[in-house]
């Protein structure tokens, strides 16, 4: 048994750490980074912004990066800021505000954000810098996104 338990405190460490290396993404189909962005369909597009547009999900994006604001600053402010949290804070803000997009967030522990994938017209691509810029820590936003008009659905 003195073998056995940290055998298994071992394996779920190396579990966990290999689960922290994805990306942080607004939805499943984002495109991974260095792909090249799809275009979504008018469905999917859609459907996404009726969920990232409801009142209850924007409340909970809300509530969430303010929770993550306060362990931050609980935790030693900026210069502790964890790269994944900052991207997870990111990518929830343009998840509210961006609904159909579709992006993925990368961030740096030097508070460079980096955000590819597609949005449905100029004024969403216009959004994202703005929007990345509230959340604290973000010093500079590199914007690799594109405008993709939904295709029609066939």
């Amino acid at each position: 048994m003195k073998k056995l338990t940290p055998f298994l405190i071992s394996s779920f460490l190396i579990l966990g750490a290999a689960a922290c290396q994805d990306t942080a993404k607004t939805t499943v189909t984002a495109p991974e980074p260095g792909e090249a962005p799809a275009t979504p369909t008018s469905q999917v597009t859609q459907a996404a912004k009726e969920d990232a547009q409801s009142e209850v999900r924007r409340r909970q994006l809300n509530a969430d990066i303010r929770a993550r604001e306060e362990r931050n600053n609980t935790t030693g402010g900026d210069t502790n800021r964890a790269t994944g949290d900052l991207a997870s804070e990111v990518r929830s803000k343009l998840e509210a505000n961006i609904p159909n997009g579709q992006l993925t967030v990368n961030a740096t522990k030097d508070g460079i954000v980096t955000v590819a994938g597609t949005v449905n017209d100029q004024q969403q691509l216009a959004k994202i810098e703005p929007l990345a810029k509230e959340i604290k820590g973000v010093k500079q936003v590199v914007v690799k996104a594109a405008v993709a008009p939904p295709s029609p659905s066939r």
